[in-house]
């Protein structure tokens, strides 16, 4: 079965989250240098096969556009033209990397551990694809 993929965009790295094969559960997978995620992407599809993309889409708390919003669209549009056959969905990011600096809290990590920005992105790759899980739940 085919697995989705999160992507938590980043100018510098992308953090990267996996579906288990039944599609259940979220689980982190890793970090990606964006300069990298090309490539990285052919060889993962080597091995694994993607039914659907979920991209945070960074917003305001007012639901306005951030300084990012346009390099995510410009991002899923890039996706959208390698991959045609795989549908993009974007989930609102808004309150994942405070979040995921607080499930790392309580991971237990230490404070170096806590500061790492890899750590963090893979972190909140996987809630946001927990969230686009949660909203298929019946």
């Amino acid at each position: 079965m085919a697995r989705i993929l999160a992507i938590d965009y980043g100018e510098k790295r992308f953090g990267i989250a996996q579906t288990d094969p039944l599609n259940m559960f979220a689980q982190p997978l890793t970090t990606v240098f964006s300069n990298q995620f090309e490539s990285w992407l052919k060889s993962y599809l080597i091995n694994d096969s993607i039914s659907a993309f979920i991209v945070g889409m960074p917003l305001r708390l007012s639901g306005e556009d951030t300084h990012s919003t346009q390099r995510v669209r410009d991002f899923i549009q890039w996706l959208q033209q390698q991959h045609p056959d795989i549908p993009v969905h974007t989930i609102d990011e808004r309150y994942s990397s405070k979040e995921a600096q607080h499930q790392i809290i309580q991971m237990g990590k230490t404070k170096l551990q806590r500061r790492d920005k890899g750590l963090i992105d893979t972190v909140a790759a996987t809630l946001i694809l927990q969230t686009y899980l949660q909203q298929l739940a019946p």
